[in-house]
Order: C-alpha cells, then structure tokens, then sequence
C-alpha cells in the first residue's frame, strides 16, 4: 500500500510540474505587448518621456505627422512605440486614428520572424523575413500588421515590426543585381525535386543554375561544384553580400565529406531564396542572420 502511494505520489508531483512548465512556457511566449492602434503626431518635437509624467526623462523627439503605434492609454498619456524606442506622449500633442489602413515603414525587430497569410497564429506561413528587413506596413488588424514588399505580402504581429518614419532596406534594394533576384522569384512555391533543375521542380544546385543559366552564366549542378567553379569573386561574410550573389552552406552532417552542402541566391535584408528539401520545402526565403543557415555559412560568390 505505501509502495502505490508512494508511486502516486510521484505521479501528481511529475504531473505539476508538467502544468508548471507549460504555464511559464504560456508566460514566455506572450512577449512584448501588441499595438492597440496607430495615431499620430500633431506638434513638432513631440518629447517621448520615459514615464507619464511632465518630469519623466526625455528618451527621444518625435516630429509633427509622424504614424505612431500605440500600445495602450491613460490619464491623459499614450504608451506608444517608434523607431525601436518605447515610452510616453501627451495627449494633447498627439490623436489617435480610427483608420485601420495606411501606409508607413516598418523594420522587423527579431530574428526569424514568420509572415502570415492571415492576422492570426494558426494561418499558413507563407514568408520568413530577418533581423532588419525593411517592410512597408498598410494596415492593422487584431494586433497584426500587414505588409507589402518585393518578397510579397502578408501578416506579421505587430511586435515584430518597429514602425520608422526612416527609409529601411528593403530585401533586394541595395546595390547588386536586382534583375537575378526578381526572375528567381517567381519560382516560389515550386517544389523540392532531386536532382531537378527545372519549372516543374529544382534542388538546391539545379535552382541556383537554372537562374544563372537564364543570365548567361553556366554552372555545375552541384552545391560543391558552383563553389569551386572559380567564377567571380568569393566573399565570406554576411555584411559584403549583395542581391543576386550566390550563397553556400556546410553541414558536415550532409556534406559526405565535399566542400559544401547546400546553395542559394542572395535577395538582399538577410535573405536567401533556395530550393530546400525540408518539410516545408521548395522554393522558399530563408533567413541567413541566426540559426541553421547563420551557423553552416561557408561564403559568396558574386559574378
């Protein structure tokens, strides 16, 4: 009998624990609050204080028309967002909009941040964009922004973007050969295929050389290959890319022992776009500033 209790025991101990973890876990994935609204400024060198107070500290000055995402209200002060600084503003020097529509910049402030086909957790992801991607934001919905760009549309929750009355790079509007990165978009969604290096489907070489091929460049259709084909000049850093620039990666758990494991194009912002074998494979956009692809980066080759 004091052996089942015993086991009992343990069982609704391992069992709170479990309740427990999956609390904080809730907890911790609620993150940062979501904008309620979007307003704007109405006098010039509008002080962003630190608290709601006349004697809180100044952290910024925001200019006269400038769209503001709002995260809450009270007592005659907005919680509000701008830029990647979060504070204060008066009332008096500040309205509220009711429009849901607009149009305004926006930078992606995380890593790896999923776009949405719908404003909601549960909708198809149907883009990846990187830590500064530039975006333009054209309305609000439920604490979602939608977004437009080169890369497409979509949803992104709001705190992941900062809105920014500056220009920001948008994915594919540095310097570079823009004209590579537009004709390899049109790819997109086109499934994973071995050995592939057509429309009807590509892998990784067999993508990157049917894109270059449409340009004039011929090159081996392997990942290994097109690196060591001595074509054009070879970068190693994320920083000196440029859109259209080939990209390689080495997973020694996939390489079978040659140079590089897998290729892409460069699109500009931290982006790639690249036939990928995953589950949620074929051409897609992937972010190449942290994790799988940040961690394998061998370097680039622009032609």
């Amino acid at each position: 009998m004091n052996r089942l209790a015993g086991k009992a025991a343990k069982v609704l101990a391992l069992t709170l624990m479990t309740m427990l973890c999956l609390t904080l876990t809730a907890f911790a994935a609620e993150g940062d609050p979501l904008v309620v609204g979007i307003g704007k400024t109405t006098g010039s060198s509008l002080r962003l204080r630190s608290n709601p107070s006349l004697d809180a500290s100044v952290i910024t000055m925001l200019d006269k028309d400038w769209i503001i995402a709002v995260l809450g209200e009270a007592d005659g002060w907005y919680h509000v967002a701008h830029n990647g600084d979060d504070g204060y503003v008066s009332a008096d020097f500040f309205t509220m909009s009711e429009e849901t529509e607009f149009e305004y910049y926006g930078r992606i402030n995380a890593r790896g941040v999923n776009v949405r086909a719908e404003s909601n957790i549960d909708s198809e992801i149907v883009n990846n964009l990187g830590l500064g991607s530039g975006v333009t934001v054209t309305g609000i919905e439920n604490g979602w922004y939608h977004i437009t760009g080169t890369y497409g549309e979509g949803w992104v929750r709001s705190d992941y973007i900062s809105l920014t009355n500056e220009t920001p790079l948008t994915p594919g509007a540095s310097a570079g050969d823009s004209s590579i990165v537009d004709f390899a978009r049109q790819y997109l969604g086109t499934r994973y295929a071995y050995g592939g290096a057509a429309p009807g489907g590509f892998d990784c070489s067999g993508f990157t050389m049917y894109v270059y091929k449409q340009f004039g460049v011929s090159l081996p259709h392997t990942a290994t290959g097109q690196w060591q084909s001595g074509l054009g000049t070879r970068v190693y850093s994320l920083g000196e890319l440029q859109p259209g620039d080939l990209v390689f990666f080495n997973d020694p758990a996939r390489n079978a022992g040659k140079a590089c494991s897998h290729a892409g194009i460069y699109i500009g912002g931290g982006q790639m776009i690249h036939s990928s074998s995953s589950r949620s494979g074929g051409v897609i956009y992937s972010d190449l500033t942290d994790g799988y692809y940040n961690t394998y980066f061998v370097g680039g080759i622009h032609i």
